[in-house]
């Protein structure tokens, strides 16, 4: 039988050995896979790594990754808690938003990264990591509200939230973010 970490590492050495989004692949850094807690009862999903991201290897790690440790914090939790990951696992050109043909690249790898950890709450971060769950919702009127969703076989509970990047420019969106987040805690420790 084998463990988690050693799926999740075929998993990675799959998408290198499949050449998934090589466009991609030849400008980044590297391959971001994830980071956290394989047995984690929530997992974060982004939409794709960051300067600081491709440069470490990790997800998270600038400044919306500060920001996101500080959310974590304020609702009793630490990152490695909870598993993090992006839905494009390589760093698009110049910070831009991933394309819908590379979103769809990934997702059947995000989708095991999820049959692997098997989470009972999926929190979204942004509107592109939303949609992957949600096609056309708006995540104005969904934000902070928690969706039953089926991934694969399993229902989980998704609660989308704005990325953490919006309270950095919009300082308005910051206790918008940090409510949601804490409401997010609750319903992931089957409180609500």
């Amino acid at each position: 039988m084998t463990t988690k970490a050693e799926r999740m590492d075929e998993l990675k050495q799959r998408i290198l050995e499949e050449d998934v989004c090589l466009g991609l692949a030849a400008q980044a850094t590297q391959l971001v896979m994830g980071d956290g807690n394989l047995d984690a009862e929530i997992v974060f999903i982004g939409e794709a790594p960051g300067k600081q991201e491709d440069a470490q290897g990790l997800p998270f790690v600038g400044a919306s990754g500060r920001f996101l440790n500080e959310m974590l914090e304020s609702a009793g939790l630490v990152r490695s808690d909870v598993y993090i990951t992006n839905i494009v696992k390589y760093r698009p050109p110049n910070n831009r938003d991933p394309s819908s043909s590379e979103k769809e690249a990934f997702l059947p790898y995000l989708l095991r990264q999820i049959e692997i950890i098997q989470p009972k709450v999926i929190i979204t971060l942004g509107r592109h990591s939303m949609e992957y769950f949600l096609p056309g919702a708006k995540i104005g009127k969904l934000h902070g509200q928690p969706q039953h969703i089926n991934v694969g076989e399993q229902e989980v509970i998704m609660v989308p939230l704005y990325h953490p990047a919006a309270a950095l420019y919009n300082g308005s969106m910051r206790q918008v973010l940090i409510d949601d987040f804490k409401y997010a805690a609750v319903v992931s420790r089957g409180k609500k």
